[in-house]
């Protein structure tokens, strides 16, 4: 069913059914509550992105995530639709697997769709890139800093200044061998933590043995197979630390697997603090990072852009939101008060 058929049905003309769907105000009281009732009879749903074609906006904003089972994103993606519905916006939510010719794709398929704006959540993307985005008249927002993109709106967390104090915790806990396991290095974050990881032991006076660097797939059964490989080494680090809770959890259950201990043979830290991490046993000690209001606040700043309707220059906003550790059993930390207030 199209328009004309209910245009014919109430007995007015195209153009009357468009006023109706796009500019209401323009049509009677009368006719709009007639025309109202026949799409009702019909059971007419319009078509949104034919209107958006005729508004010159589509009502609707994209959101690409490289894994959407991750509970990282799924919570960022909760903070952008709390602020989309408040808006009466529509959400395109896109899961990339990690690969960038797929975001690229997606991209594209926006480009051609024409929507209203754009949130990119641990992009592949380089400069250049973005740069082509906006030639098209996408407002862009950011979530996670990448050292390849300069000058754009990007709302992020340190993630070395996290890395940092979650090792230096494990050092000053006295352990002896540190290992980590990180997800994919193709990802900038995933560098930015071994900075912090790095720079915690350089401080101490210590050196970083890397071969106790471990990278593996960010899921569970990454952090298996990553905490496997570290348990086979003939001196088995004291403390892993693992770049996500995904992670962690993995390596926990090889851990137990082994009938090792946590944390008495083994301590365990992860990133990101999500629900998971405070119920597990032991319960993990994590670095926090707000990601639902890390969502939150890229779409409010997206719609800022939106809303400047008469193009003026806007300076690139930087927002950074603090991370925090949360000592928890898994690390060894004897006096965990912070524990008692999760």
């Amino acid at each position: 069913m199209n328009i004309r058929t209910v245009a014919k049905k109430a007995g007015v003309s195209v153009a009357t059914i468009s006023r109706v769907l796009n500019h209401p105000d323009s049509v009677s009281d009368a006719t709009k509550e007639h025309v109202l009732c026949v799409m009702k009879e019909l059971s007419y749903t319009p078509n949104w992105f034919a209107r958006g074609l005729n508004l010159n906006k589509t009502g609707v904003i994209a959101l690409v995530v490289p894994d959407i089972l991750n509970p990282v994103y799924t919570q960022i993606a909760k903070g952008v639709e709390d602020v989309a519905r408040q808006r009466n916006y529509n959400i395109l939510l896109c899961n990339t697997e990690d690969d960038e010719y797929k975001e690229r794709d997606y991209i594209e398929m926006f480009i051609s769709r024409r929507i209203d704006g754009l949130i990119l959540s641990s992009s592949f993307l380089k400069g250049e890139d973005l740069n082509g985005i906006k030639s098209q008249g996408i407002p862009l927002v950011l979530i996670g800093r990448n050292k390849e993109i300069q000058g754009e709106n990007i709302v992020y967390t340190d993630f070395k200044a996290g890395a940092y104090e979650a090792t230096k915790h494990l050092l000053e806990l006295g352990y002896a061998s540190i290992a980590v396991i990180i997800g994919p290095k193709l990802h900038p974050e995933n560098e930015e933590k071994l900075e912090g990881v790095e720079l915690a032991f350089a401080e101490a006076g210590r050196s970083f043995d890397k071969k106790y660097i471990v990278e593996c797939n960010n899921t569970i059964e990454g952090g298996m197979l990553g905490a496997r490989k570290l348990l086979s080494f003939d001196q088995k680090p004291q403390a892993i630390f693992t770049f996500s809770d995904i992670l962690a959890f993995g390596a926990m259950e090889t851990i137990k697997a082994d009938n090792l201990r946590i944390p008495e043979d083994v301590a365990l830290v992860g990133f990101d603090n999500i629900r998971m991490s405070s119920i597990v046993e032991p319960k993990l000690t994590t670095v926090s990072q707000p990601v639902h209001k890390m969502g939150l606040i890229a779409a409010r700043l997206l719609f800022d852009i939106m809303d400047n309707k008469d193009g003026e220059d806007m300076i690139p906003q930087q927002i950074y939101l603090e991370s925090k550790l949360k000592i928890r059993k898994s690390c060894g930390h004897m006096d965990r008060l912070s524990e008692i207030f999760d």
